[in-house]
């Protein structure tokens, strides 16, 4: 849920997003919401944590982007993150994350952005691992200096991923 930038040095970034994964296969899609909190480490290096809740689990994590290609016409990142389920009433699971990210301003305060994001994930008392990938376009609109509209599909490249969308308020500031 955000273009290739990273938060600026010495900024916090706290962003609320209602997700809608779609089922597959005959099954129910699921609405849930992502809460997310990052702090800027450098001109090209941010860190954030994440939590989201669905009906019958919570999703915990964390990831760093490094912004590897700045201020060109395309911009650049790569991110690699970790997250850990935890379903009411079963085995939980964890993972690693992969996203690699370019974006582009096309407008006065529109970035199109389109990420390559996988991951592979491994249930807790199980031998069953399996990997997901996704294709994920979206955009970012600057609102104000402090806030930015973020949305973006993910679709699903592979058997073990679900189609999803989402939308959200992303708020910056600096604590001084």
């Amino acid at each position: 849920m955000n273009s290739a930038e990273t938060i600026n040095k010495g900024n916090f970034k706290l962003m609320v997003n209602p997700i809608v994964v779609f089922g597959r296969d005959g099954s129910d899609s699921e609405t849930g919401i992502a809460v997310m909190g990052g702090y800027g480490f450098g001109d090209r290096f941010d860190v954030e944590a994440k939590v989201s809740f669905f009906d019958n689990v919570k999703f915990f994590g964390a990831d760093a982007e490094y912004w590897i290609q700045k201020d060109k016409s395309v911009d650049i990142s790569a991110i690699g993150g970790f997250h850990i389920a935890d379903p009411e009433g079963g085995d939980g699971a964890k993972g690693i994350d992969l996203t690699l990210l370019a974006s582009s301003l096309i407008a006065d305060n529109l970035e199109l952005y389109g990420g390559l994001d996988f991951s592979r994930n491994s249930f807790d008392n199980s031998d069953f691992n399996y990997s997901t990938w996704h294709l994920v376009p979206g955009i970012e609109y600057r609102i104000s200096r402090q806030l930015d509209f973020v949305g973006e599909f993910g679709i699903a490249l592979n058997d073990h991923g679900n189609h999803y969308a989402s939308i959200g308020l992303a708020f910056y500031t600096t604590v001084r």
